[in-house]
């Protein structure tokens, strides 16, 4: 259905029959860690996101997972493997 309150004409999966089906009753601004997403939208009441009605919401738990502005690094250890001790335990089972 059709947003015909914050932002008139698009699609929005919280519109019902009876209006805005959110428990607020409508969409809320964004918040500061929002700033530089590419799903921020100009609606009546200000910047609002596009894909979630509550952005404070999301970023009360840590990490917005719609954030696309924040890239989260993931730290890869490498550890050393001994070449000899490695072939030993491959061999290791097929040996009857």
């Amino acid at each position: 259905m059709q947003c015909q309150t914050v932002l008139p004409g698009t699609e929005c999966t919280f519109w019902g029959k009876q209006g805005c089906v959110f428990p607020d009753g409508s969409c809320q601004v964004i918040v500061e860690n929002c700033e530089g997403c590419e799903r921020i939208v100009t609606g009546s009441i200000g910047q609002v996101c596009s894909a979630y009605p509550a952005p404070a919401k999301k970023w009360a738990n840590g990490l917005c997972n719609f954030a696309s502005h924040v890239k989260v690094e993931i730290k890869v250890e490498e550890t050393r493997v001994n070449p000899l001790k490695a072939s030993k335990k491959a061999s290791g089972g097929k040996k009857k």
